[in-house]
């Protein structure tokens, strides 16, 4: 078994510490706070533990506040708020607890299975597969040479999430004037036939790289020293199934930057064209004061 499978089981597997109380645990990394898709994940299963009918209603859309810094040092406690479990729709709120206070509040909505009268959705984007974007492919480019450590880390580090960026000139100071930028997603490898596991494992992916949306406008990145960029709030809708380890085209822009914060938006899809879920994201994006 792979070993980031084994990672991301592991973070998505919460312990029940009484009831609708949970216990998660941070992987040992480098970060000196919790990444912001942990937290989601984590909340989400949480959500997720308390709806007993959860394979006939599923969650359909969740929204959250990062209200505090996350210590990855020691567990997080999630406590679940039963709000409403309705014949066709089921509310969870969940607070995520450390060192006595509040960290980050989310709200779930659950839906239980029925046939529309409507059915559309948008066109996907025309880019590069993710077979075309292999590390061997990129390591054919004369710019890989020079690409920068944290770039080859995407393809050489052993994380749960693979990602595979499209536009690569742009870790370069390419400027990308309409700010819409594309990466490929998945699990590192195959998770268990759960459709819960799998929405849990892609709204922990879903915060990777979308305040980059913000700076490719500029030329700029999140792994540019001179930013300190933190998620302030997110949302997410599910539309259609899907399975999060198997490749997704995660498109993002950015609508609008003003006042030390960005709004975001991305679109996520199947290969075959289907989309499956939507995400938005105001980040703050405050740069650095020269001492």
């Amino acid at each position: 078994m792979s070993k980031s499978l084994i990672d991301l089981l592991s973070i998505l597997d919460l312990e029940p510490i009484e009831v609708n109380l949970f216990r998660g645990v941070s992987p040992k990394t480098s970060w000196q706070r919790v990444f912001g898709g942990q937290v989601i994940g984590q909340a989400l299963v949480a959500a997720c533990r308390t709806v007993e009918d959860i394979e006939k209603r599923l969650p359909h859309s969740l929204h959250c506040y990062f209200i505090l810094p996350g210590d990855p040092q020691i567990p997080i406690i999630y406590e679940v708020e039963r709000l409403r479990d309705g014949k066709s729709y089921t509310t969870r709120r969940v607070t995520a607890i450390q060192h006595g206070h509040a960290i980050f509040s989310i709200m779930v909505s659950f839906h239980a299975q029925e046939q529309g009268a409507f059915d559309h959705q948008d066109k996907m984007p025309d880019v590069p597969t993710p077979d075309k974007l292999t590390a061997e492919e990129v390591a054919k480019q004369p710019m890989f040479k020079e690409m920068p450590d944290f770039i080859r880390r995407y393809y050489e580090s052993d994380r749960p999430i693979e990602l595979r960026p499209v536009e690569l000139g742009r870790y370069f100071g390419q400027k990308i004037d309409d700010g819409r930028i594309h990466v490929w997603i998945r699990t590192a490898a195959k998770l268990p036939d759960d459709p819960a596991l799998h929405m849990c494992a892609l709204a922990y992916a879903s915060d990777f790289s979308l305040l980059d949306a913000a700076m490719a406008r500029y030329g700029r990145t999140l792994f540019d020293k001179r930013m300190m960029p933190a998620s302030l709030d997110h949302a997410m809708w599910f539309h259609r199934p899907f399975r999060a380890d198997e490749w997704l085209l995660y498109a993002q822009d950015s609508p609008s930057a003003q006042d030390g914060r960005g709004l975001t938006r991305g679109q996520i899809f199947r290969q075959d064209g289907t989309l499956v879920a939507s995400v938005a994201q105001e980040g703050s994006l405050r740069e650095r004061r020269s001492s």
